[in-house]
């Protein structure tokens, strides 16, 4: 008896071009099946596309490399057949009896025939639906079976203009596609538009009954003490035979990663008539205050295993199914104070701070492992969603499952997009795509998808424009709100009791999430789908925090620069795409960036914008070569992006909702609005937005010169204090100052004090300010906060003389290894000596700290020795990350040098070990996670970096350390 369950088909596949392939889909499955990958057969990319497969051979360069994409011939030269191609597998299933066997594809891009043992299945049109073809009656005795596939491109490929251009000519928009395809201002064509078996293929094989597309629904009442959770599931009867069935529900809460407790266990009993399909609702579970799921940031993320089984009489188990669910309730308005897009969990109003997502690659090399780095990626950077743009994909289940776990919400649009879906030069299709029951058969099977996992939060219709009436209206049918889950403000007479609503919420196709148009409409951008989203350019940081910077409540996308460092560069491109931008200076004043045409393929946004934002780049002085581009590129990326955020959540509630940055990373080597490049190295805006989106956070407002405490969370902040401090390039703090004990409300920004020192007679014109808001009862820090400023209408040139300080550290490791898995704690100080002396020490320790305590500082460089005391408020502060002793296992490393000074702008990468001969070659080992990157230390002060990744078998990790003021030292961790 064959095993029952799913079987995934991900290995032993063939390829080959259908032009090259005399046999038929019958000949290819009973009497000429290819022996193996000899020509014009090849070892096939299953899961994947055809330029997946032709890579994978080397048939084609590497497209995301250099220029190597123009040396692909794209489908509008070549003709839909030369990118049509077989695949084809073998499989053993042998079946008993009253088995049944299903082959089932969950994406394929764009249509095809399947041939098994020489029987033909259909594989209708469009991308983004799922395919179940009953097998059973044609797989073979001996349980030896032959597949081939043969899969067609988009019927309307389209053909890329000269002058590029958002989705080519907009021909791609006629089909139920990904848009990004024919090209976008990030992204070049891909040349076979994805055409392939791009999702997994399995084999599942059932008994009698298959169930299929449980909807899982919580309730709540009670102010959240009172859950339900709502089931309802389709049981088809794939027999000729009346069925008596046992349908049964599990229910078990993770305790830990593998203790679980078992909340409810229940059965069913019903029949089922042959060959029909039942809509099977089953009474709600009660559960007692469940443990919720919260977004990141906001609390943990609780999941429960749900395990759904059907038994039938005289058969034994037929079909199970089972799913990780998280308990809450997302609501989403438009909120009365700012006209912005309001999200709502659990009843708690979420700050949105997050990204638009495009997909994990653009070749679809899509991977579980792959997903969860992304989307961890996300959560170390603290965002709370993403918005999947309507030009990519209707994402993975997996990729939903480590937003699950990780706690983004997100945004999914349909495959709408303005620029291929009724505007656009030349003008796109005004009506959509040309089949609108096949863009709402695979909306449908897509809400099906993915409706249970608890990280979806929004449905929207499409990008910057909303669907043909037709499918708009639809689309409302299909997800609108059950009663139970509309938004009711606190005079609503709601109803409070279950047994009054007559209708299942588990009963709606999905019924829990609101849907909104267009990602423009309805509280986002000015809320009409007027192009009220943006910019996308570099901005003056201090700008972000202005009045009219933006005028709406929820800014759906707005973007920014994003050079990756020199390592990558150089991995993605020849030499001659190693040359930095000519700098150009104009008759304004302004200088004009001039990339090298590599840059300029692969969308490079400059770090000027003549007549308003002068060179950012040039601000740190002129760079001399792609080094000192590059790391003078992540300086500025690092301020950019943290000045966004903070600019946005200084007017939390007040002016926005949230936004969300364009775009948080690039499906291949683009140069521009990322977070971390396709190799998966973060930037320093990463750090920046990690910074800047903390849940309690101490920030300096750029416009006003005011410090500011952020507290996002659904708890008072009180008992604390904010410590500010200016260092300049000597080392010397020449202002100080420690608040008044403060309280901060839940949900709230308070401005705490003006930052004077820029007013003050000796200001120094480029300075170093450090905040640091921690707890008065034992000064643990609960947020660290460092800029580097210069004064009105200077720059930071002076920072470029800064290199050359040599300023002592002290380095100590300790380091774990599992298999191939490292941890490690970095615990870095800054030996350099404070040179301040004063009189602060007794202030400091005689503090009463009462609640109306003014605010002390000073500006006097001779009055500050005392403060750096270890028995005053600001050593103890300075110490509170130090390692205590030296333990086992752990290394120290000493940095000579004689100055004193802040250790600026350290990063750790970590390396494969190598030989002096290989010193030009990429040795990154990527991904790594690191509990904080790109940070300063002023002097006498330690900070802890976490930092994890794997290695590839033989190989010996190193880890390095650079910075502006400190040229790298290799640490060998074995």
């Amino acid at each position: 008896m064959a095993t029952l369950g799913k079987m995934k088909l991900d290995s032993g596949w063939l390829a080959a071009r259908s032009t090259e392939v005399e046999a038929t889909g019958v000949q290819l499955t009973t009497t000429t099946p290819p022996s193996g990958p000899s020509s014009p057969w090849m070892e096939a990319a299953v899961p994947g596309t055809v330029l997946g497969t032709l890579l994978k051979n080397k048939l084609v360069p590497d497209p995301f490399y250099g220029l190597n994409n123009e040396a692909i011939l794209d489908i509008a030269d070549s003709g839909r057949e030369y990118y049509t191609f077989w695949f084809f597998t073998t499989f053993e299933t042998k079946l008993m009896e009253n088995q049944h066997a299903a082959l089932n594809f969950r994406g394929i891009n764009y249509s095809g025939k399947a041939y098994l043992n020489g029987h033909e299945r259909i594989l209708p049109k469009g991308m983004f639906r799922r395919h179940s073809l009953d097998i059973t009656d044609i797989l073979n005795p001996d349980g030896k079976n032959l597949l081939a596939v043969i899969i067609y491109p988009p019927d309307h490929p389209g053909a890329i203009p000269p002058q590029g251009g958002q989705g080519g000519d907009h021909e791609i928009g006629k089909d139920v596609a990904a848009q990004y395809v024919e090209g976008w201002d990030w992204m070049t064509p891909i040349r076979d538009r994805n055409t392939g078996i791009w999702d997994e293929v399995s084999i599942s094989i059932t008994g009698p009954i298959k169930l299929s597309d449980p909807h899982l629904v919580s309730s709540f009442f009670d102010n959240y003490k009172r859950a339900y959770l709502h089931t309802t599931v389709d049981l088809e009867n794939k027999s000729s035979a009346p069925a008596e069935c046992t349908l049964t529900i599990q229910v078990s809460a993770g305790l830990d990663e593998e203790i679980f407790l078992l909340e409810h266990h229940h059965s069913y009993e019903l029949s089922v008539t042959p060959g029909s399909l039942v809509h099977y609702t089953l009474p709600p579970l009660f559960f007692y205050k469940p443990n919720l799921w919260w977004p990141n940031g906001m609390g943990k993320q609780s999941l429960y295993n749900i395990e759904i089984s059907v038994d039938v009489k005289g058969f034994g188990e037929s079909d199970s199914w089972s799913h990780q669910f998280g308990f809450r309730k997302i609501e989403s308005t438009i909120d009365q104070a700012t006209g912005g897009r309001l999200f709502r969990v659990n009843g708690q109003r979420v700050f949105i701070r997050g990204g638009n997502w495009i997909l994990s690659d653009g070749l679809l090399r899509l991977s579980a492992k792959r997903y969860m780095t992304d989307i961890k990626f996300h959560a170390d950077m603290n965002f709370n969603m993403l918005r999947c743009w309507g030009g990519g994909l209707a994402e993975r289940p997996e990729f939903y499952h480590y937003c699950d776990i990780y706690g983004l919400l997100v945004w999914q649009e349909f495959w709408i997009t303005g620029d291929c879906d009724g505007r656009g030069i030349p003008v796109s299709n005004p009506n959509g795509p040309l089949d609108h029951n096949l863009f709402l058969l695979c909306a449908q099977d897509t809400i099906k998808l993915l409706r249970n996992h608890a990280s979806l939060a929004l449905w929207v219709g499409g990008n910057e424009q909303t669907p043909p009436k037709d499918i708009n209206s639809a689309l409302m049918n299909y997800l609108k709100l059950h009663p139970l889950f509309k938004f009711y403000d606190e005079n609503s007479n709601v109803c409070e009791d279950l047994s009054q609503e007559s209708t299942d919420p588990s009963q709606y196709l999905d019924g829990t999430r609101a849907y909104v148009q267009g990602s423009m409409w309805d509280g986002f951008a000015n809320g009409k789908g007027d192009f009220t989203d943006g910019p996308y350019e570099i901005q003056n940081p201090e700008d972000f925090f202005k009045d009219d910077f933006y005028q709406y409540g929820f800014n759906p996308e707005v973007g920014s620069v994003g050079m990756p460092v020199a390592a990558t560069i150089r991995a993605t491109m020849p030499p001659e795409g190693w040359q930095i931008p000519l700098f150009r200076k104009l008759s304004s004043g302004y200088i004009e960036e001039v990339p090298n045409p590599i840059w300029t393929y692969h969308k490079y946004i400059p770090y000027s914008k003549p007549g308003k934002v002068h060179d950012q780049i040039e601000s740190y002085g002129r760079p001399k070569n792609l080094d000192d581009f590059c790391e003078k590129a992540q300086l500025v990326n690092y301020v950019q992006y943290k000045a966004l955020l903070e600019g946005w959540t200084s007017r939390m509630w007040t002016k926005y909702t949230g936004v969300n940055i364009w775009k948080t990373q690039n499906p291949w080597t683009g140069l521009r609005g990322q977070f971390y490049d396709h190799l998966h190295d973060q930037t320093a805006g990463f750090y920046g937005c990690r910074s800047a989106s903390e849940p309690i956070h101490v920030q300096l407002n750029l416009a006003t010169n005011c410090i500011e405490v952020v507290n996002t969370t659904s708890d008072e902040l009180s008992g604390v204090s904010v410590e500010v401090s200016v260092w300049d390039l000597d080392g010397k703090c020449p202002y100080y100052n420690i608040t008044e004990k403060l309280s901060v409300p839940s949900k709230k920004v308070l401005q705490i004090v003006e930052l004077k020192y820029p007013k003050s007679k000796n200001a120094k014109p480029v300075y170093f300010l450090l905040l640091k808001l921690f707890r008065v009862s034992d000064t643990s820090i609960i947020s660290r906060n460092l800029y580097w400023l210069h004064l009105p209408d200077g720059n930071y040139n002076t920072l470029e003389h800064y290199r050359a300080k040599k300023v002592p550290l002290k380095i100590t490791s300790q380091i774990s290894a599992t298999g191939s898995t490292y941890k490690m704690q970095m615990n870095v100080l800054n030996m350099s000596k404070n040179l301040n002396s004063g009189i602060l020490r007794n202030l400091l320790d005689n503090k009463n700290w009462s609640d109306n305590q003014e605010s002390r500082s000073v500006d006097h460089v001779e009055e500050l020795e005392a403060a750096r005391t270890k028995n005053g408020v600001f050593g103890r502060i300075c110490s509170a990350l130090q390692f205590s002793k030296l333990e086992k296992g752990w290394r120290v490393f000493e940095v000579t040098g004689s100055e004193s000074g802040v250790a600026f702008f350290l990063h750790f990468s970590v390396h494969a070990a190598k030989k002096v001969e290989e010193e030009a070659d990429d040795t990154r080992i990527l991904p790594v996670h690191y509990s904080d990157n790109y940070f300063s230390l002023v002097p006498g002060e330690s900070m802890a970096i976490n930092i994890s990744f794997e290695v590839p078998q033989g190989v010996t990790p190193r880890v390095v350390l650079h910075g502006w003021n400190y040229h790298g030292r290799d640490f060998y961790v074995c």
